[in-house]
């Protein structure tokens, strides 16, 4: 029982970095209705902008709010312009395809010109464990849940209680009643894609002291937020944070109690399991968009 539990908090902290990748795709759909593929490297990116910035005598801290401002300025500003306004108009289909070809073209990229081997991270948490009736718990383990958990509560609360907050939704639900009340709709879609960025930064943060700085770190993680969003609900950002803890905790038990060689396929079995039944997520609602 004592394992069970240890598994259960370890998948509870990697859950929770899911969800923080998955709440920038639901946020993204509400928003402007898009689907960006490329997520996963939108996390791996700020891991070597703050590997590039700690190479040149910066703290960890400071390192993590520059690649903030620049993921900002970058993966939100730049690929909403860049990617998003000129292929939107064209429907759904140009923008999935656009931001598979950059997760490739970001993944080589970084590759070519940065290095493929694996680079040590910082850890934000001390290595020590916890003892608690039996069972053991990294502080890493703790922290790392207790953070992206807050991030993803600030971000609803964001939503949920502030007036651009309040606005985003409108904009999300039907943005052309929110340009007739006079909200700035543009706006409000940029904000939720600088949002994004920021959240990706965080992640990672989370991630990368685990799991290394890698050109390729991004494809799993991408693909394993995507599938936490859709079981969570896609039009619901509590599905995200629902849909990430259920991937992260399913495959650490998966992995302890099947076999390692499952670990990475408990996502995809549970999305199917949810698309079949209920495909609009446990937690999403059906609704109509115009296209």
């Amino acid at each position: 029982m004592t394992d069970f539990i240890q598994l259960f908090f370890s998948g509870l902290s990697t859950g929770a970095i899911y969800a923080l990748a998955a709440l920038g795709f639901t946020l993204l759909w509400q928003a402007s209705g898009t689907i960006n593929f490329a997520q996963g490297e939108f996390v791996m990116l700020p891991a070597f902008a703050m590997l590039a910035f700690m190479a040149s005598g910066v703290p960890l801290w400071l390192a993590f709010v520059l690649s903030a401002g620049v993921a900002t300025l970058v993966l939100g500003w730049g690929f909403k312009r860049g990617i998003v306004d000129p292929l939107f108009k064209h429907g759904m289909m140009p923008i999935v395809v656009a931001t598979i070809g950059l997760s490739i073209a970001l993944r080589n990229g970084v590759r070519a010109g940065f290095s493929a081997e694996a680079h040590p991270f910082p850890g934000l948490f001390p290595a020590t464990l916890f003892n608690l009736g039996g069972v053991t718990v990294s502080a890493a383990d703790v922290g790392t849940f207790v953070l992206a958990l807050a991030l993803v509560l600030a971000v609803q609360g964001f939503l949920s209680r502030t007036v651009t907050g309040r606005a985003m939704q409108a904009v999300a639900q039907n943005a052309e009643s929110a340009a007739v009340l006079g909200i700035d709709v543009p706006r409000m879609v940029l904000n939720t894609f600088a949002i994004n960025a920021v959240l990706a930064t965080a992640a990672a943060l989370l991630v990368t002291p685990t799991y290394l700085a890698k050109f390729d770190m991004g494809e799993s993680l991408g693909t394993k937020a995507f599938f936490a969003a859709v079981i969570g609900g896609f039009n619901n950002s509590r599905g995200a944070l629902l849909g990430g803890l259920i991937v992260g905790v399913c495959e650490n038990l998966a992995a302890a109690y099947i076999s390692p060689a499952y670990k990475d396929a408990v996502a995809l079995v549970i999305f199917m399991v949810v698309i079949l039944f209920k495909p609009q997520g446990l937690l999403g609602k059906k609704v109509e968009r115009k296209v």
